[in-house]
């Protein structure tokens, strides 16, 4: 097989094993009316969904990633995509919002799985710009789901039902399922995995400033986008009384934006630092934020500032995600299990606390939604900050292909 056709196939495996993940994290925001109706709970309170399942998608991951590193890759996507498929058929048939509740957490529990790979498996194949070009190539690839998530949520909500969604991602995590057991290919040979205390992986990895720095800078990003999404919904569908399909549009125009910056940042890749590349996805985020913040601050909803802002801090994520996934997970190759759970289970797990936190914040305008996302983006520039300010760590050996 050649170079191209490994790569190809990478980005399919990782592109899919995400897009469960992501599908499950917006796919139910169009239906969000729907849902608050049937289990007779505040359109706002359904926020707490989001945190439900982000806060053990990220947790999980803790276990995922060292587990990883000592029995492979594939046993872990396997064991947590079915974990993933029991916690969806539950909240399928959930008659309560307690159960449905208990659903969307082990549906978190099982998918950190893809979490915590998503970030790994590049590692284990690719080292240096490669992989930053990788990364952003995935990137790029996943975007897909959440773009069609969305859109897809509100047809099927319109016709069949807001059940019809966790019934396609049921089949779906299946399909999956059983596209890793009969195609993938274990990207951790034996000789490599690491057999050491857990303890002993997550002090080597958090030791490293630099991959401090960086992981700052991706919790913020992700949970200024979280808090978005969650937000979203209940802004364009609750305070301006827009349709389920209406809502489900304006929330994807943004995420073409995502698209573009993780080309950007490919691009730039072997022109640019990773730093000098962060800097303009930092920009990118605060812009976008302050285009929230200023109708908010005059007590306004405006749906087209709902697009503009957020489609600047999409295009800021694409540009930062696959940098500074690779700036922090590039010096750790034998570790990469344990560094992408801690990038990802932090990532989500800050993004879940961040979104359970607005669900408690009246939101009658946009004002809340643009100081949250305004407030994450500085604490991004902190984390480079704290970066540009450490010595280079030592590196492990790079990885082969």
């Amino acid at each position: 097989m050649s170079a191209y056709s490994k790569l190809i196939k990478l980005t399919f495996t990782i592109a899919i094993l995400a897009a469960v993940g992501q599908m499950t994290q917006t796919m139910y925001i169009p239906s969000i009316g729907q849902m608050a109706a049937e289990f007779a709970v505040n359109p706002g309170s359904l926020q707490a969904v989001m945190a439900c399942y982000l806060i053990p998608y990220g947790l999980s991951q803790f276990v995922y990633g060292p587990i990883s590193d000592r029995l492979g890759r594939k046993p872990i996507i396997i064991f947590g995509l079915g974990l993933y498929v029991f916690g969806t058929l539950i909240a399928l048939f959930a008659q309560s919002y307690s159960v449905f509740l208990i659903g969307s957490f082990i549906q978190g529990l099982g998918i950190g799985c893809g979490g915590a790979m998503s970030r790994t498996l590049g590692r284990d194949c690719y080292s240096g710009p490669e992989l930053h070009k990788v990364n952003s190539y995935i990137s790029m690839s996943i975007v897909f789901s959440p773009l069609l998530a969305p859109v897809l949520g509100g047809v099927l909500s319109e016709n069949f039902g807001w059940r019809s969604s966790y019934l396609f991602l049921a089949l779906f995590g299946l399909a999956v399922v059983i596209t890793m057991m009969t195609s993938f290919k274990e990207t951790l040979p034996k000789e490599n995995r690491r057999h050491e205390k857990v303890s002993q992986s997550y002090k080597f990895v958090l030791s490293n400033k630099r991959f401090q720095g960086y992981l700052i800078c991706l919790v913020a990003t992700f949970s200024g986008l979280a808090i978005f999404e969650a937000a979203a919904g209940v802004l364009l569908g609750g305070v301006l009384q827009l349709p389920a399909t209406t809502v489900s549009i304006l929330f994807i125009l943004p995420i073409p934006g995502y698209l573009i910056g993780s080309a950007i940042s490919g691009a730039l890749a072997s022109r640019y630092t990773t730093n000098g590349i962060l800097n303009f996805g930092l920009v990118a985020i605060i812009a976008g934020s302050i285009v929230i913040l200023i109708p908010g601050m005059m007590g306004e909803t405006s749906a087209v500032t709902l697009v503009i802002g957020p489609a600047l801090y999409f295009l800021g994520t694409g540009i930062i995600y696959p940098s500074a996934t690779t700036g922090a997970i590039s010096p750790i190759p034998h570790h990469a299990g344990t560094g992408g759970a801690v990038l990802g289970g932090m990532q989500n797990l800050g993004a879940g606390f961040a979104t359970l936190i607005a669900s408690f914040i009246p939101a009658p305008n946009q004002l809340p939604l643009g100081i949250f996302m305004l407030v994450m983006s500085l604490i991004a520039v902190y984390g480079l900050v704290k970066v540009n300010k450490c010595p280079d760590n030592p590196a492990e050996a790079p990885a082969t292909i």
